[in-house]
């Protein structure tokens, strides 16, 4: 008498591979669940508003988003200063943003775009709270 193959499947097999489809879709639930920093909830900086009057944004929040242009750092103080050039009604214009020291460990290279969260201090110049390039 011939034998017959068996057409059974494992089950461990099975098993696995339905463990396998689960990690997947977790896995990419939690990669896709991932968000980088927005900046949503903050109105973009009307550049002429700035222009006109700083004074007048102090202690408000403002995004602030463009190429940076140069990089300064002020002797005897940590934090820097970024020149960002940013899209405004008339054309192009630069805004300073002074970088406190808490971002000092990240690479603000030149002709990047970044988005900032500023806020702004007295005598309307905008503190970066949050960086994030774009």
């Amino acid at each position: 008498m011939a034998r017959r193959a068996s057409s059974s499947t494992n089950p461990t097999l099975i098993i696995g591979i339905a463990v396998g489809v689960i990690a997947v879709i977790f896995g990419g639930k939690f990669l896709m669940s991932k968000k980088t920093e927005t900046f949503s909830d903050v109105n973009p900086l009307a550049v002429q508003d700035l222009l006109d009057n700083g004074n007048s944004l102090r202690n408000n929040e403002y995004l602030i988003e463009g190429q940076i242009d140069e990089r300064f750092f002020r002797d005897g103080n940590t934090s820097s200063v970024v020149s960002v050039r940013v899209k405004a009604e008339a054309g192009e214009e630069v805004v300073p943003v002074v970088i406190p020291e808490k971002f000092n460990n990240l690479n603000i290279e030149r002709e990047q775009r970044y988005a900032f969260k500023v806020r702004f201090e007295q005598g309307g110049i905008p503190v970066a709270t949050a960086i994030s390039r774009l």
